[in-house]
């Protein structure tokens, strides 16, 4: 086997400094792919309006990153919301996204005290 020339000998160091490079940049980018993967999901916000398992609609409130589930008790205060600003009662998950968060933002300001995790 002959020696390598000094540009052969360059040439194998850059290969192999080119394969290196490759192998820890797709040791990196793995996780981190798997990870982007994992949020696409659920594109990186919670679902609004599902039911739970008790079968009891529940409400998440993006402002303050917590749920609601709509129960008598919540209604109840859903209607006192709006008999404050003389409004016609409408079905809370056929409201508009702005009055949603409206009515979230003044639930968390009169909370109930009967500890029904609302």
């Amino acid at each position: 086997m002959e020696p390598l020339s000094q540009e052969e000998e360059d040439m194998h160091r850059g290969y192999r400094y080119l394969f290196s490079s490759f192998f820890l940049t797709a040791a990196l980018a793995v996780p981190t792919a798997m990870s982007a993967a994992a949020r696409q999901q659920d594109n990186g916000r919670q679902e609004e309006n599902h039911r739970d398992d008790k079968d009891r609609n529940r409400f998440y409130d993006r402002d303050h990153r917590d749920y609601h589930n709509w129960n008598d008790n919540e209604d109840r205060s859903y209607r006192v919301y709006l008999g404050e600003r003389h409004s016609a009662y409408r079905p809370f998950a056929e409201v508009k996204h702005k009055e949603q968060k409206a009515y979230w933002k003044w639930r968390h300001r009169h909370p109930d005290h009967d500890n029904n995790g609302g």
